[in-house]
């Protein structure tokens, strides 16, 4: 059934030729079927698969969503050259466990510090809203914090809890207003730098901002 479900879906023309984002969802998916489909699309077909709890979601990006988490990650990584802290890119490598039924593919994802199985931070724009809980799933993979970029801002999430109480609304993340694991980082001017439309302009502007900024 995956496997009939998944031909219709890499024949649709509006996933190869069109800028709007597209999502395909597949309920009742065993872990067997979405390895196998990871597999089947490998690196460089262009879509993000989710998985969580038998659902799984097949995304094709929009060049906008691209063009943005592009911009997010050079800027972060003037960032962690600026201020000197050591940094290890995921990219959009696939994050999984079985035993915890989730995986998914960041936008950006970064081990701060020290290298780690998984990242301590990952990023995801939204562009248009997806089926699947991502806080739920990354606490499942026990990221650290989650940053959404929607609507021309961030919304930055800390993970409180590994089983949800006090946070149970944000699956035991709880929404802050700057980073944790980066304080020091100006996410107003670095919000600013993203909304130029010129992203060598806006690199220049970020670079020249860090420099200015007292120790």
């Amino acid at each position: 059934m995956l496997t009939i479900e998944l031909n219709d879906l890499l024949q649709e023309q509006s996933f190869k030729h069109e800028d709007p984002e597209e999502r395909y969802l597949i309920d009742s998916t065993n872990w067997e079927e979405y390895e196998t489909l990871l597999n089947r699309i490998g690196d460089g077909a262009g879509y993000r698969v989710t998985y969580l709890d038998g659902v799984l979601e097949i995304m094709s990006p929009s060049r906008r969503h691209e063009s943005r988490k592009t911009g997010i990650g050079n800027l972060l990584e003037i960032y962690f050259e600026e201020a000197e802290i050591e940094y290890f890119p995921f990219g959009s490598t696939t994050l999984r466990k079985e035993e915890r039924r989730g995986g998914t593919e960041a936008d950006e994802a970064y081990c701060i510090g020290t290298d780690k199985e998984f990242p301590d931070l990952v990023i995801e724009v939204i562009v248009t809203s997806g089926s699947i809980n991502k806080l739920e799933l990354y606490r499942r993979l026990n990221v650290r914090e989650v940053w959404f970029w929607r609507n021309d801002r961030f919304a930055i999430y800390h993970l409180r809890e590994e089983t949800p109480v006090e946070f149970v609304a944000n699956c035991g993340y709880e929404q802050i207003e700057n980073s944790e694991l980066l304080p020091e980082l100006d996410i107003i001017m670095l919000t600013e730098c993203l909304k130029n439309p010129l992203p060598l302009a806006a690199a220049k502007a970020w670079r020249q901002n860090l420099r200015s900024t007292p120790d």
